[in-house]
């Protein structure tokens, strides 16, 4: 199968972020164990969905692993002109949900293994392919753990596959999504002096989080990001039943991202501090005042990978692009980098694409990342 015809079969697999990818993963299974490869799969406690990462070449210290995710965004409500979940090629164009974000750059791998099978490695290559990027990122600490564990030897490198155009991405920002639900009093509007409105109380700490961010953009700026510093951004709220009732519950949804000087957990504990202060003050009038957050995935750590790495200059060899750029969204990126490998962003496709309607990549890219792959295959044999 060439590499258009294994990206064909990827997106016929609708996998959605939280959903079970246990076809798609036994699909990728069989296909690299029929080149004697041997795999292993890191299942959730469910066994409803599944991780898998396999060695190719010797067992020893150096080498390096090519991270991909299964899982896609949804498509729903978006205008797509195709089906999204068929390969559509026109024009040199290749369009389908996750042709770009990121199967296309879990094709190239599986399209190189006819050569890298029969490779004579002095320093191992790794596929490690996982689920639940797409909800934060989920699955890649137990991958990472796992395959510490299943291994004598350590690799060295880590090379991530999100869409890049084949540019090496050294930098990214951390990333947590929180809910913050608010539990104040219901009663007439017009004895709102008497009630404690959760919609006005909402109000307050989302400007609390409005403040803080201006507040970090003035104390800390990495001008290596667009914008060059940390984010606070509340994108979803929901409360109140009728304007001529007092709110009695309001849910909000936010995230932060951090560029890597900031620290999520430093966020975090200035806004509960504050949640906590506007709690005592509060439970003065309305003694069931409440306000509750949640973290919604654990915090995603950023990239920050430094420009005299040795995957830098290897990813720059290998690519032909000896620039390197940084990216705001999130990936699993910084995971590998905080457990201890040289990690880098390097994949086929742009993200201008990647979750929204008509998603596509190129042929052009996708051939540009097998010859990539395989010269990282030469570079890794003797």
């Amino acid at each position: 199968m060439n590499v258009e015809d294994i990206l064909a079969k990827l997106v016929s697999f609708p996998v959605l972020g939280g959903e079970s990818n246990l076809k798609i993963i036994y699909w990728i299974k069989n296909y690299i164990e029929a080149f004697g490869v041997e795999t292993i799969l890191v299942p959730n406690k469910e066994e409803t969905k599944a991780s898998l990462h396999c060695r190719i070449g010797p067992a020893i210290d150096g080498g390096v692993i090519l991270s991909g995710h299964t899982d896609v965004v949804p498509v729903e409500g978006q205008d797509w002109h195709t089906d999204p979940f068929t390969l559509v090629k026109k024009d040199g164009k290749l369009f389908a949900r996750g042709s770009a974000d990121m199967k296309g750059f879990i094709a190239c791998c599986l399209a190189t293994l006819p050569t890298l099978s029969k490779a004579h490695l002095k320093k191992p290559i790794y596929f490690a392919f996982s689920y639940d990027e797409e909800i934060g990122c989920l699955a890649a600490p137990e991958l990472i753990e796992h395959i510490k564990k299943s291994y004598i030897e350590n690799a060295t490198y880590a090379i991530i596959g999100e869409p890049s155009l084949l540019e090496p991405v050294i930098g990214k920002k951390g990333v947590c999504y929180v809910q913050t639900e608010v539990n104040g009093s219901a009663g007439h509007s017009s004895g709102i002096h008497k009630e404690i409105s959760a919609i006005h109380e909402s109000t307050r700490l989302i400007i609390w989080l409005e403040n803080k961010m201006k507040q970090l953009s003035l104390a800390t700026q990495d001008h290596r990001f667009e914008p060059p510093h940390s984010t606070l951004h509340v994108g979803q709220i929901h409360g109140g039943v009728a304007t001529n009732i007092v709110a009695e519950y309001t849910r909000f949804e936010w995230d932060v991202r951090v560029i890597p000087k900031d620290d999520i957990q430093t966020i975090f504990n200035d806004f509960f501090a504050f949640c906590k202060e506007r709690e005592q003050e509060v439970r003065k009038l309305f003694p069931n005042f409440k306000i509750t957050n949640t973290l919604l995935h654990p915090p995603v750590p950023a990239l920050d990978t430094k420009e005299t790495d040795g995957i830098v200059a290897l990813t720059q060899k290998i690519s032909g692009r000896n620039t390197w750029r940084t990216v705001s969204y999130a990936a699993e990126a910084g995971q590998f980098h905080e457990a201890g490998y040289q990690s880098i962003i390097c994949g086929p496709g742009s993200i201008e694409q990647a979750h929204r309607a008509n998603e596509f990549t190129t042929q052009e890219q996708l051939d540009k990342c097998v010859v990539m792959l395989e010269k990282l295959v030469e570079e890794f044999s003797v």
